[in-house]
């Protein structure tokens, strides 16, 4: 099956910088939109960023100005660049990909297990 696994998580100071990747692996006829969410314990989880096919990015108020996300089609791989790091930003971060397997006639939306950010001083 379709796998989409995290990397790049981890403890950081205010201010400083996180670069998250997630790649997708396993039988890919095609992968559509991607992105990141995040969940904090006791809350929903929230968009974060997104990216189409065609390179075109939408992010999420808080962190308009300060992420980036990106791809890389070939490597079937999104990354999330994250500066200036604040406090609340602190959560566990989320894969998102809509992906088509070779045995697929359609598109389905998978998940990447989370990696931990923890922004504090």
């Amino acid at each position: 099956q379709v796998q989409l696994v995290e990397s790049g998580g981890g403890l950081v100071q205010p201010g400083g910088s996180l670069r998250l990747s997630c790649t997708a692996s396993g039988s890919i006829f095609d992968i559509n939109a991607m992105g990141w969410y995040r969940q904090a314990p006791g809350k929903q989880r929230e968009f974060v960023a997104g990216i189409s096919e065609g390179g075109q990015t939408n992010y999420a108020d808080p962190v308009k100005g300060r992420f980036t996300i990106s791809r890389d089609n070939a490597k079937n791989t999104v990354s999330l660049q994250m500066n200036d790091l604040k406090p609340e930003d602190t959560s566990v971060y989320f894969c998102n990909a809509f992906v088509r397997a070779s045995v697929s006639p359609q598109f389905d939306a998978y998940w990447g297990q989370g990696t931990q950010v923890t922004v504090s001083s």
